[in-house]
């Protein structure tokens, strides 16, 4: 009879500890530059991101990979991409274990580490770390075989926000319905996963990937009036108040100046001509983020209305910094841009604008490129809200997986289906978000031949060349009193420099990074033209 009792006592014990298990949801945008929320500085507006920062606290030096697949390989994993085998690009395999275009069956995503503990996942959005993206052939690294129980969005890395192919629900293709808008789909399919999930038996991780506010420009009629007058000031000016916000949130300090624009022009130098179709860029821009926000607002909502948002941890980030690319299908009318019959970009005029205070863009390892706003609510467990944090302890997104598994008392795996899991390269960063100190690390990148290190205040970055070997010059900054990158100081310590690269290599050794791919985007015969 005691051991019965025992037993039952055990089993009450363990279910009550199940339902304290906090659900999480990770909201990710795509190319959205640092300064692209109100909370960071933006004049778009975006009041339920801003809500979660206040219910919650925000960092100010949390780091991605740079760019798209990559971010998500690192996120979905808690591994550097050139371990999960993403590298480089989906669909693009080198033949080298770094780069074989999609991740490999060494990593599990964090549906996959989480079931062990009674979550439920789903995922709504972007994949992105799939080399198949057709119905007929290989889905055993789509979604619902990674671990998801459910879902929605597009497998692929750009489309349509109106006509999007590879439109998918679990394993099966969907048609486009008229009306339809990919920023607001996202969102709702989020809100319908919530909605349908019995969380008295299970806690839930829900993965919202957006495409917003990647390329192309596409938003509604109404989102874009409503900011076409604010971008009449052009990007001289907007970037310098928002580098005024930024002072007055606390996010930047005297050791972060406002970079130099690089060869982007004056905008009293633009032809007057021209200035309305980079003002309705800007204003279309804008509104994919207003959009976005207008979800995100919905998907907290459904959260409070079943009484999870305190203990929910809700997470929000951009994938890379702002996107300099020149992207054109055709010459766009001022009547036309915007909509299904446009594919155009906003160009680094206005991604430097995005990107305040910082220099370089998406793809590249200096701070414009890898650095992301990042926010993170908790009501139950984060009282200290509406703080900005870090105290010169940088995170990055592969400290997402082993924090996620700490607070959901996971085991990282060692084998998982028969394969030897690779080991996680990020840390719990719980602590940090208490306000607490996390152990000092060294953090490292590369993609496409862009390289950097970070080392306690040290950076050591180079921008890759066009040919072999694709490595540029070493460049050393010192952030702790530098931290937009204006004074390269390799000149005058290069025992410093030597020391860094010498750690750069042994990671690049130990990770999977060599044969550095570099621009390897001329062998898929694509070419991105920068106007920077």
């Amino acid at each position: 009879m005691k051991k019965v009792f025992l037993a039952l006592l055990m089993l009450a014990f363990g279910s009550a500890k199940a339902q304290n298990k906090p659900n999480i949801v990770v909201v990710l945008a795509d190319d959205m530059g640092y300064s692209d929320l109100s909370c960071y500085g933006s004049e778009i507006k975006t009041p339920n991101i801003d809500a979660i920062a206040k219910s919650g606290v925000r960092l100010k030096q949390f780091y991605n990979t740079g760019r798209c697949c990559p971010t998500r390989a690192s996120l979905l994993t808690g591994q550097y991409a050139h371990n999960t085998g993403l590298g480089f690009m989906t669909g693009f395999d080198q033949n080298s274990y770094g780069y074989r275009g999609e991740i490999n069956k060494n990593c599990v995503t964090i549906a996959e580490a989480l079931k062990p503990a009674g979550y439920k996942s789903y995922a709504s959005g972007k994949w992105h770390v799939c080399a198949n993206i057709k119905p007929k052939g290989d889905k055993s690294n789509w979604p619902l075989q990674r671990g998801f129980d459910g879902y929605f969005g597009i497998l692929q890395g750009s489309a349509s926000y109106f006509t999007p192919k590879t439109l998918t629900s679990g394993n099966k293709p969907l048609k486009i319905e008229q009306g339809f808008y990919l920023t607001d789909a996202i969102a709702d399919s989020a809100v319908h996963f919530i909605s349908q999930q019995n969380t008295k038996k299970s806690p839930f991780f829900l993965y919202v990937a957006y495409t917003a506010p990647h390329w192309p420009l596409h938003a509604k009629e109404a989102d874009v009036k409503k900011y076409m007058s604010v971008y009449e000031k052009g990007w001289d000016k907007l970037r310098e108040e928002r580098y005024e916000r930024q002072k007055k949130l606390g996010l930047v300090g005297d050791d972060i100046k406002l970079s130099p624009k690089d060869t982007i022009p004056s905008w009293d130098n633009i032809p007057v001509k021209d200035r309305v179709m980079w003002v309705k860029r800007m204003a279309i821009y804008a509104a994919q983020v207003d959009c976005m926000d207008k979800g995100v607002g919905r998907i907290t909502d459904m959260l409070k209305k079943k009484g999870l948002y305190d203990n929910t941890i809700v997470v929000f980030m951009s994938d890379n910094g702002a996107c300099a690319e020149y992207l054109s299908r055709s010459t766009p009318a001022l009547e036309t841009i915007g909509t299904d019959n446009s594919y155009e970009s906003y160009r680094g005029y206005w991604a430097n604008l995005s990107n305040t205070p910082y220099k370089e863009y998406k793809t590249r390892s200096y701070e414009g490129g890898i650095k992301t706003s990042f926010i993170v609510s908790w009501p139950n467990q984060i009282k200290n809200t509406g703080v900005i944090l870090n105290n010169n302890q940088p995170a990055h997104v592969i400290d997402l997986m082993p924090t996620f598994l700490s607070v959901a008392g996971v085991k990282y795996p060692t084998i998982y289906n028969g394969n030897t899991i690779n080991k996680v390269n990020g840390q719990d960063i719980l602590p940090l978000l208490m306000g607490k100190t996390i152990p000092q690390r060294t953090l490292y990148w590369e993609h496409e031949g862009n390289m950097a290190i970070l080392d306690n205040q040290w950076k050591l970055v180079s921008k890759s060349t066009e040919e072999l070997p694709y490595q540029g010059a070493w460049e050393l900054y010192n952030l702790k009193n530098d931290g937009s990158e204006l004074n390269n100081l390799a000149s005058k310590n290069p025992q410093k420099v030597k020391e860094l690269e010498a750690k750069w290599i042994a990671w690049a050794k130990a990770n999977n990074v060599y044969p550095i791919n570099g621009t390897s985007m001329k062998k898929r015969g694509e070419t991105f033209a920068r106007e920077h």
